[in-house]
């Protein structure tokens, strides 16, 4: 009994700060997204009204809402894929016996990841400057035409999923490093000897040894681009015509620019409700994967 009360002891700090700073605010978010909570409700507490499910049903009949989704949809299902085989790529290499300065690449790889994001946004915007960028420097003086990167709906948000990748990618590869050193070298030196193929062992023991870090990776790798927001924002605001506006960034001009924070909420929670469903797919893909 006193082991047990003991070990919520130890536990009870950190339950109290998730509390504080987590359940606290996601309920607060999920009552004000059934009420009409507002600039004027902020002022006098008095105008607060419960609207029930309204705020839903406004933001699912909201045109600009469906093309916020279709563009985070965009992004999550180019950039994801993407940015798992950079990962994926990155870690096979650095897991070769044929590598050499695995802890300066290592470090190089993973150091987009710390860097501050709307300060390496602002970096890649003047990169992809039309007139002054080096990217445009670089395909003028290969003899082609500059191209109007973020100002040109077609290649906005692709330049957008390249930046979004090349900042991400290096912690999957992390974690995927870890995992690929988790495997016994016995199984691939007996395959070796087998006569099993570079691409034989890949496929029959790397990635099915994988899958459980590959599962985690993915699903933290899409809840985190659906979350698509500073990026558009420094880069372009969300255009040219929309091309790289989010659900986010719906939520985010909804609470803090018309303040309507009770629409704001409700977007919140069906952009959780999105990620669920992604989530479960991907499970459901996994274990199909595992019983094949």
């Amino acid at each position: 009994m006193k082991v047990r009360h003991a070990a919520w002891g130890f536990v009870a700090p950190a339950l109290c700060v998730i509390g504080l700073f987590f359940a606290l605010p996601v309920f607060a978010a999920l009552l004000l997204s059934f009420t009409d909570f507002d600039l004027y409700a902020l002022a006098d507490l008095g105008n607060l009204r419960f609207v029930g499910l309204a705020n839903y049903v406004e933001v699912l009949q909201t045109p600009l809402f469906w093309t916020a989704l279709a563009n985070t949809l965009y992004f999550v299902g180019v950039g994801v894929p993407l940015s798992l085989t950079l990962a994926l790529g990155a870690a096979l290499l650095l897991d070769s016996r044929l590598a050499r300065w695995k802890g300066f690449f290592r470090t190089a790889l993973f150091a987009p990841v710390v860097t501050t994001i709307v300060a390496v946004a602002v970096v890649f915007r003047y990169l992809f400057h039309t007139r002054y960028g080096l990217v445009n420097f670089g395909l003028t003086s290969l003899g082609f035409e500059p191209v109007d990167w973020l100002g040109d709906a077609d290649w906005s948000m692709p330049t957008i999923i390249v930046f979004a990748a090349w900042k991400n990618f290096g912690y999957s590869m992390i974690i995927l490093l870890a995992g690929l050193q988790a495997i016994p070298s016995e199984l691939h030196e007996a395959a070796r000897i087998d006569g099993a193929g570079a691409w034989q062992r890949l496929r029959h023991i790397t990635l099915p040894l994988l899958a459980p870090t590959l599962l985690v990776v993915s699903i933290i790798t899409v809840a985190g681009y659906f979350q698509l927001f500073a990026e558009p924002y420094v880069m372009t605001r969300g255009g040219p015509l929309q091309s790289t506006y989010s659900v986010l960034f719906y939520m985010y001009d909804e609470g803090f620019k018309w303040w309507n924070l009770g629409r704001a909420s409700a977007t919140a929670f069906l952009l959780f409700v999105l990620i669920l469903v992604a989530t479960g797919l991907l499970l459901r893909v996994s274990r199909r994967w595992s019983a094949a």
